[in-house]
């Protein structure tokens, strides 16, 4: 994992938990969660390994976020 991955995974995760102190029933922190976790769950493939779809798609949902 390059050292911008390694900001970019720490980035997501601060913002999950400081989603998580949220009130559950929040549709903004719900649908946030979603989308941190995908970003999450295409990070924890090494980037050697990713599509280029998934490379694409992860830049897409970090434009998306302002983090």
């Amino acid at each position: 994992m390059t050292d911008e991955e390694h900001n970019r995974r720490r980035c997501v995760e601060d913002e999950v938990r400081r989603l998580k102190q949220l009130p559950s029933s929040s549709a903004y922190a719900v649908h946030k969660l979603r989308v941190l976790n995908k970003i999450l769950q295409i990070l924890s493939v090494a980037a050697q390994a990713r599509s280029v779809s998934a490379a694409e798609e992860l830049e897409l949902l970090f434009s998306s976020l302002s983090l």
